[in-house]
């Protein structure tokens, strides 16, 4: 597609993606849903100065063709998915750019049911962002907007209902991200008892995972040593990412989310027969060791879209990515991190047990990952020097490599998957230093 990817249309603010792409978005939204009817859309904000300027432009676009607009201001992605599936929305908008920083933005689309928006609408989008019309309302149909900071407080309100105890006497270390988390995460975890030491709270528009957030649990790491806490947890710009530290300062990505949660799931009856579902870049080793405890194993793309798809084919109530995208098929429809979050801090307290000791069936294969900055990505991939490297890559790790154009950046991301550290970062430099390579011949 030509705007969207894995995860909404993303771009620099003003850049790729302006104030005038927002506008037309909010246009045809307003439009397709209004046929016969007035259409009712929810857009959520994270904190990015940018935010702001889509907002209003989404909302004026959306309006002008007719329908009416509930604003739920600085929110998470989870929330809009849960006040357009619980409110009779027809469908909701998130600006965010995740774990981006704070000069990127983008728009996130999710239709009435609170899933992302499938691509037979999001083409019929583009088509309208390069150039297609659409009538304006005029007199009474014109639509207005709503100040719907109760839809965010109902979501909050879910959250607390899901735990079925307590989290009091737990130490927990939250990093927001300078994100969309920096109020509901603390809330929820000062309302359920925890004791909470809180960093990337103080947002001020760019500052947004700028050295913290789950991509950069450095200081989430520090905090948890620091302070002896039990555990820590990292979510994204927009929080529907978590990454965990466990009491030693170690980093459990995804992967070990999902085998955490798993066994938990199996054991209490909840995970059902449909198995759990990964992508092609989890690591081999949960796959491997998921299915020896008897727990089928599906792979899918990278994109929490992509996993929530396979998760309603296959009937899976557990799925998500090594990134911290974790799906709860049963209480969520998309990535949901202070869910996550909640889910982990549960585990311990019940298990009675340090996070630590609770993965330690579960050792993942040595993996290095790199990310190569191009705007042609797909391109490069077709060049006969990069399919060779990519090629002795393979045998040099021993294990797998993935070469993949991004869904949500403008890079090419390489990941080796080998039988020592060494091979898998010798693995990656082979194939960044042909594509580099191919990259100047272009």
């Amino acid at each position: 597609m030509k705007y969207f990817g894995t995860d909404g249309f993303r771009g620099r603010a003003n850049g790729a993606l302006t104030s005038i792409h927002a506008f037309r978005v909010g246009r045809f939204l307003g439009r397709y849903y209004s046929r016969g009817k007035r259409a009712r859309i929810a857009i959520g904000k994270d904190t990015r100065l940018s935010s702001y300027t889509f907002e209003y432009a989404l909302a004026a676009g959306a309006t002008a063709s007719g329908a009416d607009v509930y604003l739920l201001h600085v929110t998470t992605t989870p929330s809009v998915s849960y006040v357009v599936r619980t409110e009779g929305m027809d469908c909701g908008v998130m600006i965010s750019a995740s774990h981006n920083l704070f000069a990127d933005n983008g728009i996130k689309l999710f239709g009435g049911d609170g899933e992302k928006l499938g691509e037979d609408v999001l083409c019929e989008v583009e088509e309208y962002l390069d150039g297609g019309t659409l009538p304006l309302a005029t007199g009474a149909d014109i639509g207005r907007t709503v100040d719907f900071v109760a839809g965010r407080n109902r979501y909050l309100a879910y959250l607390l209902s899901l735990p079925k105890t307590s989290l009091r006497g737990l130490r927990v270390g939250l990093d927001c991200a300078n994100g969309s988390a920096w109020v509901l995460a603390k809330t929820v975890f000062d309302a359920l008892g925890a004791q909470v030491y809180l960093l990337g709270a103080a947002p001020n528009g760019t500052n947004i995972n700028a050295g913290c957030g789950s991509t950069d649990p450095a200081a989430l790491i520090e905090l948890v040593r620091l302070h002896s806490l039990d555990v820590g947890f990292a979510f994204d710009g927009d929080a529907d990412r978590c990454i965990c530290v466990d009491e030693r300062g170690g980093v459990v990505d995804g992967d070990g989310i999902l085998y955490l949660c798993a066994r938990e799931m199996q054991e209490t009856g909840e995970l059902g027969t449909g198995g759990v579902v990964t992508t092609i870049v989890s690591n081999l080793a949960l796959a491997r060791r998921l299915e020896r405890a008897g727990i089928v194993c599906h792979t899918t793309q990278v994109g929490d879209r992509y996993v929530a798809e396979e998760m309603a084919r296959t009937g899976a109530m557990l799925g998500g990515e090594p990134s911290g995208h974790i799906v709860f098929r049963k209480v969520a429809n998309t990535g949901d991190g202070i869910l996550t979050a909640l889910r982990v801090a549960e585990i311990v307290l019940k298990r009675k047990s340090p996070l630590s000791c609770l993965l330690r069936g579960y050792t993942p294969f040595p993996q290095r990952r790199r990310n190569v900055p191009c705007a042609n990505a797909a391109q490069l991939l077709e060049n006969e020097g990069v399919r060779r490297a990519i090629a002795r890559a393979e045998n040099v790790a021993g294990g797998r490599v993935v070469v993949r154009p991004s869904g949500t950046e403008p890079v090419l991301r390489i990941l080796a998957e080998g039988t020592d550290e060494g091979a898998a970062s010798e693995a990656v430099t082979l194939i960044e230093r042909a594509v580099l390579s191919a990259k100047e011949a272009l």
